[in-house]
């Protein structure tokens, strides 16, 4: 690994940083979320046109830029200094990677163009609140975290074609089900949602592609409805989506109905039998795109915890009690000094899991999002994201405590980060369930990296008793 950034990165930091310092401080921020989207829409088209940032980690071939994981990473820290509301999560990290890995070329041709040059914007959509879990950050996603014929889940069914019998060979596909806390899921015009099918006897997960921006038959009357009950632009008949509140206005989410919705499945027959997509190959797909959506997200917290440090350190060094600056007590440095130790050894760990979800090929088009499946290390990008996490809620605990009464009010600044530190934990933590997916990849527990169906390694006796997740978590909680 080469530590040293090339000119290239550093352009791209510099750019972005200063592009940012001019329209997104925090009253630009606190703008911007209570916009019906979320975000600053023509900020977003500005990022995209002249920087490319949707399409930062994209292959050329599909309009992108041609870098790699460790490019959008050094991207997405400059966004969480600004804590920019903006769909790059959900669009690069998650719903690109996906297409590029799984999809056929005519839709890998017909979606990674607008998509990287953001004319439109996408997300993955998983049912029951289990995104970490289906990006293998916090488990492993080989079981039927997509609903699995329960209530709650997402299924996908066989539809005949026009004049002709129902049965599971042609035609397409229709979904029918609810996800709830979908990134940007109330205005991304390109869904990837995770549905189980299959039935009882061949039971999978695979990913659809809804094109919620296509206009059914007869959906004017949704379209006004849903305008009137203040809910996400209704476009594809049979699909509801509302804007959820959270926390964290910075990071938009919302709830998505599906009732007999039209998809199509993502890869259009690769690997297919009369059922449907290879299940297997998609849990390796969404690992891969966990591995990167892990260390994008890292690098956001730690950018937004590097800026709410450094906010910080300028209050204290005015604010004066005692007839003196309160960052001139030692008690207030020994604090700061140990955040700052905390923020730099989270900051390496994160350069270190994108340059690991990159290695084995940047910018190029694999069979994975960026390079072969299983060329990150095992556990690197759980671990980063979770020292990152944790850095960020201690910055941030500490940012308000240091401001002092004016740091309490909700309306302080501090709070963007307070808030972005909570909300990002339940988006794909929490952190202690991290470390434990993390020691469990590396081995460092029986039955960890190595195990069959998450049992005792090849050749060896399973243990019995308590399973292998649970003691790892019961060892790294000790």
């Amino acid at each position: 690994m080469d530590a040293a950034f090339t000119e290239e990165q550093h352009e791209i930091r510099r750019t972005l940083r200063e592009l940012l310092h001019k329209h997104c401080g925090p009253d630009e921020v606190k703008a911007a979320v209570r916009t019906p989207p979320g975000y600053d829409e023509r900020l977003w088209r500005r990022l995209a046109a002249q920087l490319g940032l949707p399409g930062l980690a994209l292959p050329t071939a599909y309009a992108g830029v041609g870098c790699g994981p460790t490019e959008l990473a050094l991207a997405c820290e400059e966004t969480g200094r600004a804590v920019l509301p903006s769909p790059l999560i959900a669009t690069a990290a998650l719903a690109a990677p996906l297409i590029l890995a799984l999809g056929s070329e005519r839709q890998r041709a017909e979606l990674l163009p607008p998509l990287a040059t953001g004319e439109l914007t996408g997300t993955l959509a998983v049912p029951g609140g289990r995104l970490a879990t289906a990006l293998a950050l916090t488990g492993a996603n080989d079981g039927d975290w997509a609903g699995g014929g329960r209530a709650g889940g997402i299924q996908a069914r066989r539809v005949a074609p026009e004049g002709a019998a129902a049965g599971p060979e042609g035609g397409g596909w229709r979904l029918y089900g609810e996800a709830g806390q979908v990134l940007n899921g109330h205005t991304a015009e390109v869904l990837v949602v995770a549905a189980h099918t299959g039935g009882f006897a061949r039971s999978r997960t695979l990913l659809f592609l809804v094109r919620a921006d296509a206009v059914g038959p007869a959906d004017t009357a949704g379209r006004a409805e849903a305008q009137v009950r203040g809910e996400g632009p209704a476009g594809l008949r049979g699909l509801l989506r509302t804007r959820q509140t959270a926390l964290d206005e910075t990071r938009p989410q919302a709830r998505l109905e599906l009732r007999d919705v039209p998809a199509e499945l993502l890869g259009e027959g690769a690997g297919e039998d009369e059922w449907g997509g290879d299940g297997a190959a998609v849990a390796r797909a969404l690992a891969a795109t966990g591995a990167v959506a892990a260390a994008a997200l890292a690098a956001e917290a730690v950018g937004a915890a590097d800026t709410a440090l450094a906010r910080t350190v300028a209050y204290v060094r005015e604010r004066e009690q005692f007839g003196r600056p309160i960052g001139s007590f030692q008690a207030v440095q020994h604090r700061l000094a140990d955040l700052y130790v905390t923020l730099q050894a989270a900051r390496s760990a994160v350069y270190y899991a994108a340059w690991s979800a990159g290695r084995g090929g940047s910018g190029q088009h694999t069979a994975a999002p960026y390079g072969p499946h299983g060329t990150a290390e095992p556990g690197v990008a759980a671990l980063a994201l979770a020292q990152a996490l944790e850095a960020l809620r201690a910055v941030a605990a500490e940012a308000v405590q240091l401001h002092g009464g004016i740091g309490f009010t909700w309306e302080h600044e501090a709070h963007l980060y307070f808030k972005r530190a909570a909300c990002d934990e339940l988006l794909l933590g929490p952190v202690h369930r991290l470390r434990a997916r993390a020691a469990e990849e590396a081995g460092l527990f029986p039955g960890g990296a190595g195990a069959v169906d998450g049992g005792a390694p090849a050749g060896a006796a399973r243990p019995t008793g308590v399973p292998a997740t649970d003691r790892a978590r019961e060892a790294v909680d000790a």
